[in-house]
């Protein structure tokens, strides 16, 4: 044997030592690499799932129950959002941090901490606190995994929920400031007013471009909605025409039979010179507000649009107009600011409202249906005012009115005033100044040096915060106040204004008439266009009112009325809601 051949097993084992060792070592740090993650990632899969998340009875017992009936379980679609849906994180860098955070979350199951349904509920705000703070500093990321605002159809949303996104791609909000208690027990309301007001805030940030998908949606969806409008509006001209016709052929059979009454007749009542048949109907929802105050509308707590009313200057009907039924039908029930609902009362009224104008008179004609009689159960009688079966008053906002444009007569119903609830026991110091009733009626916000809206150093309020004399005279003299108007079932007006409180002048030039023909009620209102005296304000060409509607039907009072949202009125103006236009 040859020392080469001798030498062949050393070079073969040395190409092992240098060559198969790495590739071997790679192999099986590879297969093990691949054991490893495989066990590793089934394991973080395991602790994803709903079984896991509800195997302690904590969960079980308290967030499951109540999530196990919302939306995101049960749905026409199928489509279910488990708890890691929404609680962790699909990027894997944050999936891995929220893992390692969950840690603390075990120590806090094993020593007890959430054990008993009180220990939980103690510790409620805290858990929600924590997983608000996170979806919004994330912009709702887990949300987004289902929910784009981007990809969202305005086609298939209600209408506040339309602007409500618009407005969120406009000005950074983000899922989780409107949409807390979607999924548990909902506990916003015990958070600070400070804390939930900065919680809540857009964040530029957050801001996106509204895409065209969502604009060409919204057009779409609003033309259809004016189209469907349109035809309501001449299916329900067509019948008032027909009603007309019958009051009018028996209004004539009743003159050729009184005689020597007919010329006198024909000239009864304000408007008789407008053709009312030539005037458009603008269809006007009043609801029931119970005791949703100004108080209320400001404050974040109770009014989920406080946000986009104080801080993105939208006005009350960009939200609500379009459900008035919806709102009223709530708050009548007593499911919301309402403490003393009247069983059978309605919760909304459509009042249809005809403008028109000769160049000296507003002409307003409105008409509603009548209602069967509620009693009210805690009135003795069961009739608030008995010698009054309705009322109905129009507002008209003046200058410098806070937020009067958005909210209309809104800004005068206040917490402290008559039936609200912090309406005090006595106002002897001050009843001679808030007109002698021994109450507090309406009034609006600059007659006050403050308004508590908190109810954190006083109650909500500010009925005993009068400004001084002087002052209420200066806002009298420069037009801040609302001029109001009222009709009551005999047809008998009064015109006046609200400022520190209600103020009626029988002396003003207004003419007024109020009929009932089997179920309708019509009322019809004449005033000049020009102001004859303090607490009036001129309609103006070319100018745009902000203006309300009130209307006490079924001998109602105090703030057992339906109201209306904001509404525009001008002269000649066809981009206003009403329009008075001249025969």
């Amino acid at each position: 044997m040859t020392d080469e051949t001798q030498k062949k097993p050393g070079r073969m084992w040395r190409r092992w030592i240098w060559f198969g060792v790495p590739i071997g070592g790679a192999a099986v740090a590879f297969i093990v690499g691949i054991v490893f993650w495989g066990g590793f990632n089934t394991a973080m899969e395991a602790t994803n799932t709903k079984e896991f998340c509800i195997s302690c009875h904590e969960m079980r017992d308290n967030v499951f129950l109540e999530y196990e009936h919302t939306i995101h379980h049960e749905n026409r679609s199928g489509v279910q959002a488990t708890c890691s849906d929404c609680h962790v994180p699909d990027p894997w860098i944050h999936k891995m941090v929220r893992k390692v955070k969950a840690s603390k979350e075990l120590l806090g199951w094993a020593t007890g901490k959430i054990d008993t349904p009180e220990k939980f509920e103690a510790h409620r705000l805290t858990m929600a606190r924590n997983v608000w703070e996170t979806m919004k500093q994330t912009d709702s990321r887990e949300c987004r995994n289902c929910h784009t605002l981007e990809s969202m159809n305005p086609r298939f949303q209600a209408p506040r929920a339309r602007q409500q996104h618009l407005t969120a791609m406009e000005t950074g909000q983000t899922c989780i400031d409107c949409h807390k208690g979607i999924a548990h027990k909902d506990v916003r309301n015990l958070l600070p007013e400070d804390e939930l007001e900065a919680l809540e805030a857009p964040n530029p940030a957050h801001i996106k471009e509204v895409p065209t998908s969502f604009t060409d949606g919204l057009a779409y969806i609003q033309k259809i909605e004016a189209e469907e409008a349109e035809r309501a509006a001449a299916a329900a001209k067509a019948a008032e025409e027909a009603v007309e016709a019958r009051i009018a052929s028996a209004v004539d059979r009743a003159m050729a039979e009184a005689e020597g009454t007919s010329e006198a007749a024909a000239g009864d009542g304000p408007g008789r010179a407008i053709d009312w048949s030539a005037i458009p109907v603008v269809k006007v929802g009043l609801f029931y507000p119970g005791q949703a105050s100004w108080e209320w509308v400001l404050n974040g707590k109770t009014h989920g649009g406080a946000r986009a009313f104080t801080k993105g200057g939208d006005n009350c009907s960009v939200c609500h107009s379009k459900e008035t039924p919806a709102m009223g039908a709530r708050i009548v029930s007593g499911e919301t600011a309402e403490t003393t609902p009247i069983p059978g009362k309605r919760g909304a009224v459509e009042l249809d409202v005809q403008a028109a104008h000769d160049g000296e008179m507003l002409y307003l004609r409105m008409t509603w249906k009548d209602t069967p009689h509620v009693p009210v159960p805690f009135i003795e009688g069961g009739k608030m005012d008995p010698d009054n079966k309705v009322k109905l008053a129009m507002m008209v906002m003046g200058d410098g009115v806070e937020h009067g444009e958005q909210a209309g007569c809104w800004a005068s119903c206040h917490i402290d005033s008559r039936t609200m609830p912090n309406t005090p026991e006595s106002t002897d110091d001050l009843d001679e100044r808030l007109g002698g009733h021994g109450y507090v009626q309406k009034y609006i916000p600059e007659s006050r040096t403050e308004i508590e809206l908190r109810g954190r150093n006083r109650p909500m309020g500010g009925w005993d915060m009068l400004q001084s004399e002087d002052d209420l005279a200066a806002f009298l003299e420069n037009g801040t106040f609302m001029d109001l108007t009222r009709v009551d079932a005999t047809g008998a007006p009064q015109r006046g204004y609200l400022l520190e409180s209600r103020h009626e002048d029988a002396g003003h030039p207004v003419e007024a008439q109020a009929t009932l023909d089997g179920d309708t009620w019509t009322m019809v209102i004449a005033r000049p266009l020009a102001a004859t005296g303090p607490g009036e304000i001129a309609i103006e060409p070319g100018k745009v009112y902000t203006v309300g509607f009130a209307l006490h039907d079924d001998h109602s009072a105090a703030r057992f009325h339906h109201v209306s949202l904001d509404l525009r009125l001008a002269l000649d103006d066809a981009s206003v809601e009403l329009n008075a236009t001249q025969p």
